[in-house]
């Protein structure tokens, strides 16, 4: 670990690789590449300070990630990752499709058919690396 990633929070880091074993060092090697700071403020802030929060499951907190970049409609790698996350974290398939048609009520069946394909994508790879 470099220098600059020392200080990073291990209980973002922790809540990181519970959503995908290895995300934390991966996401704090390519943010710190750009700027020393960076990996600070996404895994202090987004996750130890807010996704860490009490209140929520982390089950939960995936769920409505999830259904949150699909209605961004312009997030699909985060979607993917998100989506292998939730499953990680207890979602089952079923649960991750129903919330992708939910969406496509609020999002349009647009943002709907791009997360079919990011659920297809998610699901394939998570099979694959539970194998």
């Amino acid at each position: 670990m470099s220098a600059h990633t020392t200080d990073i929070s291990e209980y973002g880091k922790e809540i990181m690789n519970t959503l995908q074993p290895g995300l934390a060092d991966q996401v704090i090697s390519k943010l710190g590449e750009l700027d020393d700071e960076l990996p600070k403020l996404i895994v202090n802030y987004a996750f130890a300070d807010v996704v860490g929060r009490p209140g929520l499951d982390i089950k939960t907190r995936e769920m409505l990630t999830v259904a949150s970049l699909i209605t961004s409609g312009n997030a699909q790698p985060q979607l993917e990752l998100h989506m292998r996350a939730s499953l990680n974290v207890g979602v089952t398939e079923k649960e991750l499709l129903e919330i992708v048609i939910q969406m496509a009520i609020y999002a349009g069946v647009p943002a709907c058919m791009n997360a079919i394909t990011a659920y297809r994508n998610a699901v394939t790879t998570f099979n694959k690396s539970n194998k």
